[in-house]
């Protein structure tokens, strides 16, 4: 069975190659059933968190007292500060730029990383959504862009799925390891024909349709079963919940005559290298700029909010004891 759909809006937008701009949301087309567990105290079942503690002298940390380093040869590490490391970050422009279209049997699946569903948003982005979707399915292209999620950059595929589109993220070639040095066959070993042969018919024997269904995780099924078991017999602890966020975003930029658009991109794809492409592309960052500033607003109050909530939280929680005291 499926893991069941989630319409929540992760992210909004829009896809952006030539002059054409189309607004669009992304939803998480996978669900994690990694089993997890809480740290809970075992006396008074309330969480255990995190705490930033120095490994060479055991003791807590302050947030003041710490800072983040690179690591450039083994023990020794560059400083880098939090306005660095915030000078660094891309900026969002809301906008999954298309800067090629590929085969999509090109792309080799070491690259595939993260998929998401990929939504039209408004009336307005549904005709030319479904035009982009045939046009992928028709050539057997996949649009290879960037994108920014959450202040991180991503290089992406854009690719047709059913009735929508997927954007699966991809691995940047420097995450993708070499092969050298790996005990691969080498050339002088030879396969037989009968050998060949025989394994071709046991592929074969064994052939068949996709079939996701028939194929479980038994760990987390018997864990589950497990858990569900001691819930019954009275073996259930109340667990006080901590308070949450959830940011959503807003609607992203309107779209104009289509055909006219694809027109003068063409025409800009036939000129001189940059004549076209970069103008287009400030165009759709200034639109996309726009759109962003009731979603920055969103996420700022509910960061405040965040935050206030966890300096209460600290102000009230009792000073840590040290061992041996």
């Amino acid at each position: 069975m499926a893991a069941p759909p989630s319409t929540r809006t992760l992210w909004k937008g829009a896809i952006s190659f030539g002059l054409v701009h189309i607004p669009v949301t992304l939803h998480s087309a996978i669900a994690e059933h990694r089993v997890k567990f809480n740290l809970l105290d075992k006396a008074s079942m309330a969480p255990v968190g995190n705490r930033q503690v120095n490994k060479a002298t055991g003791e807590a940390m302050q947030r003041e007292e710490v800072v983040k380093g690179f690591e450039v040869e083994k023990d020794r590490f560059v400083v880098l500060s939090p306005e660095e490391i915030k000078a660094a970050l891309p900026k969002a422009t809301q906008t999954i730029d298309i800067e090629a279209f590929v085969d999509i049997g090109e792309v080799p699946i070491l690259f595939f990383n993260k998929p998401y569903y990929v939504a039209p948003a408004g009336k307005g982005g549904q005709k030319p959504f479904a035009l982009l979707r045939e046009t992928l399915k028709r050539t057997g292209k996949a649009g290879v862009a960037r994108v920014v999620i959450s202040t991180k950059q991503h290089l992406a595929a854009l690719v047709p799925q059913g009735d929508g589109m997927v954007l699966n993220l991809l691995r940047w070639v420097e995450e993708v390891r070499d092969t050298a040095g790996l005990p691969w066959p080498a050339d002088d070993v030879k396969v037989g024909a009968a050998e060949l042969r025989m394994a071709e018919q046991l592929v074969q024997a064994m052939a068949g349709e996709w079939q996701p269904d028939l194929f479980h995780d038994e760990f987390r099924e018997k864990l589950m079963e497990l858990v569900e078991q001691k819930a019954r017999e009275g073996g259930l602890h109340a667990v006080k919940a901590l308070a949450g966020e959830e940011v959503a975003g807003e609607a992203g930029a309107q779209v104009i005559d289509l055909t006219e658009l694809l027109r003068r991109s063409l025409r800009g794809a036939a000129s001189p290298a940059g004549q076209t492409r970069a103008p287009a592309k400030k165009a759709a960052r200034r639109e996309a700029a726009n759109d962003e500033t009731p979603v920055r607003a969103t996420r700022t109050r509910a960061s405040a909010a965040a935050k206030s909530a966890a300096q209460a939280r600290a102000s009230a929680k009792p000073a840590a004891r040290r061992k041996g005291g």
